[in-house]
């Protein structure tokens, strides 16, 4: 599983020109599911992003996670973070989980993102065409995969 995380001031996502969910100061996730991810992964990445201290304290260190500024997250299920770019020019997505799996742990995600004490949850639409816009805090942009994780 990778996600993507940008801290914002405010983001949103629209499906048909209607707003679907939006937040102000929190975390844009772009949530990629691969070929083998299970509740495991998921549990391990909701629970790293919940407590990533990385919004500033009083003396401009990133010293604070999402709870400590009642922050929000926006979870966008994003398959292309998947891609294979290494052969060719065509990106190759066979790496992302099908549909009948991960729209299912994109939703456990976000619950698990709940779980682990962050009160506002909003989500896209799992497959639809989504235009998101954001206001990037900082910038601060991270990339987490969960291969990466001591799960």
């Amino acid at each position: 599983m990778k996600a993507i995380l940008q801290r914002v001031t405010e983001a949103k996502v629209e499906v048909d020109s209607k707003t679907v969910g939006e937040i102000g100061i929190g975390f844009l996730i772009l949530l990629g599911v691969e070929n083998g991810d299970t509740e495991k992964e998921a549990d391990a990445l909701a629970a790293k992003i919940a407590g990533l201290r990385i919004f500033t304290d009083e003396n401009d260190k990133m010293n604070l996670a999402l709870a400590d500024v009642n922050g929000s997250v926006l979870v966008i299920s994003n398959f292309t973070l998947c891609a294979d770019c290494s052969h060719g020019r065509r990106p190759n997505f066979m790496a992302a989980a099908r549909p009948d799996t991960a729209n299912p742990l994109y939703e456990y995600f976000c619950k698990k993102m709940h779980y682990n004490g962050i009160e506002r949850v909003e989500k896209g639409i799992f497959g639809a065409d989504m235009k998101v816009s954001l206001v990037n805090d900082g910038p601060v942009t991270i990339e987490i995969n969960t291969k990466d994780l001591k799960i």
